[in-house]
């Protein structure tokens, strides 16, 4: 499709010549990486000033191997920062042993033992729930919940806006009253439910992918028309977003064994969580969790949940 495809997502000209800054958000998988690379042949522009990449520090090998690449000589004409927020997994670590942390996305399950005695509630005159009476639970009950996520705001968000702000020589002084900064995001338009405005007076966030109107498999087709190779999924090892189909495919390689390990280390300690913690979906142990093929049909994708649009691009 060509570029005025979704005009509506196409950027004002009026406010595009107060841009002092074009960043690409990168996060080396195949969306991100298509647009680098279809901005170095200058099928969309403006050219970028940089990419900046986030390093979580629990990406796969396979994604540091592909950002090396897009890093290499004569791939980009752009330079790519690379920032940090910290160590993801050391710090889901030490949250299990009572530290602080960034929570992720991960599910619990409480587990209420036969023969508990529940509150009964009611609503009162002015509509407020008040407690008028109990149950005994006849048999064992477990539920299961999911934890907020705040890891792609500390260990993306905040880093890269670290950098845009010193790149733009406003670090630590007072912000622009309007956008000064453009970042782009490797939305495409079959995820286009993640897509979120900027939330910051000096910044607009643009997704030049749905302008065009490109899917994923539409960046997939691109890359192979090019002769580009194939990037990996940009997401970190244990990511509870994961669907059965991935995690399948982390069993035969080394990163399954590190996702077992944190699984089981995360399961109790963390601050003001009574239930226990778990990486995948069915609140069981990573290593005996169901994922055959006939698990995933009709699975509910959980990426349109992930906050800020910015993980698995």
């Amino acid at each position: 499709m060509n570029a005025l495809a979704f005009p509506g997502f196409v950027p004002d000209p009026a406010q595009s010549a107060d841009i002092r800054l074009r960043v690409l958000s990168l996060g080396a998988g195949v969306q991100s990486t298509t647009l680098a690379l279809m901005a170095a042949h200058g099928e969309v522009g403006p050219m970028p000033d940089c990419a900046i990449f986030a390093d979580t520090g629990w990406e796969p090998q396979a994604v540091y191997d592909h950002l090396a690449w897009l890093r290499s000589p004569n791939v980009l004409p752009f330079p790519v920062h690379i920032v940090s927020g910290g160590d993801l997994r050391a710090d889901l670590i030490a949250g299990a042993q009572g530290e602080r942390w960034a929570s992720i996305p991960a599910f619990t399950r409480t587990v209420t033992p036969a023969g508990s005695e529940l509150p009964v509630y009611d609503e009162d005159e002015n509509g407020d729930l008040v407690v008028v009476g109990s149950r005994i639970v006849a048999t064992e009950r477990a539920s299961i919940g999911m934890i907020r996520c705040q890891c792609t705001g500390d260990y993306k968000i905040v880093p890269i806006k670290r950098k845009v702000r010193e790149l733009l020589g406003i670090a630590g002084r007072r912000s622009p009253t309007s956008p000064v900064a453009e970042q782009w995001i490797g939305i495409s338009l079959d995820e286009a439910l993640r897509m979120k405005p900027s939330f910051e007076s000096w910044q607009v966030n643009r997704w030049p992918l749905i302008e065009r109107g490109l899917t994923r498999r539409d960046c997939l087709r691109w890359l192979e028309r090019h002769d580009y190779p194939l990037p990996p999924k940009s997401a970190c090892i244990g990511c509870p977003f994961h669907s059965d189909d991935h995690w399948r495919q982390m069993r035969d390689h080394e990163a399954w064994a590190d996702a077992v390990s944190v699984d089981a280390a995360i399961r109790t300690g963390f601050r003001g969580i009574r239930a226990e913690v778990y990486l995948h979906r069915s609140a069981v142990p990573l290593d005996q969790a169901h994922l055959s093929t006939a698990a995933d049909r009709g699975q509910l994708d959980l990426w349109p949940n992930e906050c800020e649009g910015m993980c698995g691009v």
